[in-house]
């Protein structure tokens, strides 16, 4: 038997290259398509090694590997560390994400970065409805259609807010959308072409993650150390790739809870500058002025964008949110908001800038701080011991799993003890291996005593260790 024929013997798939024209890699690729949308692949299974299925082609190894990266730019397969290349779901979005909790009706939610619950936000609500309803002119101006970068006054508004908060920033370098991830997702979509890379910290918001694989990019890791993202590794993958955007959470990276300090942020900046890479800061995961370092458009105008949202402070459901752009990218961005939704919903913007301006936003986000930091302490006390990561102001915490405890056993078992839980996977940025730890949501709780109840159950379940048939497999 030869080398290729003992090669296909051991193949479960071999591609059919004769059906297609033009380069090898990419009729492999396009063989690979038409299998998995005929079923003959499934998600999650395993193709053979490069090695192998090259002596199984006759082909070089090269080939092999040029056509599975393509196949994973495409969302095609996904490679993961000791579980080798496999047919990715089709699926948008990180795996285990979802916009809405999974929780079910017994379980304590622990999954979710929301705003914790209060009557009081209701109540402010309930009274800027009123106040609206007596301004007939902000009522009127909120029923016509607005310019792309959304409502002059609301923009101007939001600016005088910002800067007080120590965001400086002019109503005309604004473009309003529909919540922070709508400002990520129209970012990745005018400024970088389909197959161009973008980078971001190894661990990441899984929006993020969704719209980059949406919009057909190349999603490349940097590692990250205490501080988050490390400049000495994204220098090496700069020398290594041409990297378009850089996505950045410096206040608060979902979902370790990593702040960078003021060198490190000035360090990524000068590296931005020398390799030409746009910045996309990410301040949705809002952090109270006396907490917060330099914003990036700050150091570097020129080329950073910033991103920010009421989903943390005020409400999810307003859905209103801004892109602090250059004015050199401002014309670019707004018509390709247009092309979206032609401009973002008025009325959300009017009822959040008028939350903002009235002054009860910030009675809303003190009482807020005020309750997370108790919050905080409970976790400290009821999982004490246990290697936890958060920042002051975050609205979860990032536990690290003791061995020999895995993420997705321990997710696993805490709904089964009615809690839950996201692991480490849905946050992993490419084919790098998930770390063993979960992310602990304090805030969806409506009360301090219901998220005791989930603390205990938690920690009850990490001095029990995990059963001998979750060490066996």
């Amino acid at each position: 038997m030869t080398v290729q024929q003992r090669a296909q013997s051991r193949c479960h798939w071999l591609p059919e290259l004769e059906r297609h024209s033009g380069p090898l890699y990419k009729a492999l690729v396009d063989q690979l398509a038409l299998d998995i949308a005929d079923g003959n692949l499934k998600p999650g299974d395993r193709l053979p090694p490069q090695r192998l299925l090259a002596d199984a082609l006759q082909v070089t190894v090269g080939t092999i590997t040029r056509a599975y990266r393509e196949a994973e730019r495409r969302g095609l397969l996904e490679a993961k560390i000791g579980s080798g290349t496999r047919v990715r779901a089709q699926q948008t979005e990180a795996p285990g994400f979802r916009h809405l909790s999974a929780a079910g009706q017994d379980s304590i939610d622990l999954s979710l970065s929301t705003p914790i619950e209060t009557p009081l936000r209701q109540q402010q609500l309930s009274a800027l409805m009123e106040r609206l309803a007596g301004r007939p002119d902000v009522v009127e101006a909120a029923l016509h259609y607005q310019p792309e970068q959304g409502n002059s006054a609301q923009r101007s508004s939001l600016a005088r807010w910002l800067s007080a908060q120590g965001l400086p920033m002019a109503a005309d370098e604004l473009i309003l959308t529909e919540g922070g991830q709508h400002a990520d997702f129209l970012a990745l979509q005018v400024l970088v072409r389909p197959g161009e890379a973008v980078a971001s910290d190894a661990l990441t918001y899984p929006g993020m993650i969704a719209a980059a694989r949406q919009l057909g990019l190349k999603h490349l890791p940097v590692p990250m150390d205490g501080e988050g993202m490390r400049p000495d590794a994204l220098e090496r993958l700069c020398q290594q790739q041409r990297i378009r955007l850089l996505y950045l959470m410096p206040e608060h990276n979902n979902p370790t809870g990593a702040q960078m300090s003021q060198a490190r942020r000035e360090a990524i900046v000068e590296i931005a500058r020398r390799y030409d890479l746009l910045l996309l800061e990410d301040g949705v995961q809002y952090v109270a002025p006396e907490h917060r370092g330099q914003a990036f458009y700050q150091l570097a105008p020129e080329r950073a964008l910033y991103i920010f949202s009421v989903s943390k402070i005020l409400a999810g459901g307003l859905r209103f949110g801004a892109l602090r752009a250059p004015a050199s990218l401002i014309t670019q961005l707004s018509a390709g908001l247009r092309a979206q939704c032609w401009a973002s919903s008025s009325l959300p913007g009017a009822i959040a800038c008028e939350w903002l301006a009235s002054g009860m936003a910030e009675t809303l986000i003190d009482w807020q701080w005020q309750e997370l930091a108790a919050r905080q302490q409970l976790m400290r006390e009821c999982l004490q011991g246990y290697e936890l990561h958060y920042h002051p102001c975050g609205l979860h915490a990032w536990m690290a799993l003791p061995a020999p405890w895995r993420a997705g056993d321990f997710v696993q078992r805490a709904a089964e003890r009615g809690v839950t839980l996201i692991g480490a996977e849905p946050f992993c940025v490419g084919s790098q291996p998930a770390p063993q730890a979960v992310r602990i949501c304090l805030t969806p709780p409506p009360t301090r005593d219901q998220l005791r109840v989930a603390l205990e159950r938690l920690r009850e379940l990490l001095h029990e260790g995990p059963p001998l048939k979750a060490l066996l497999v």
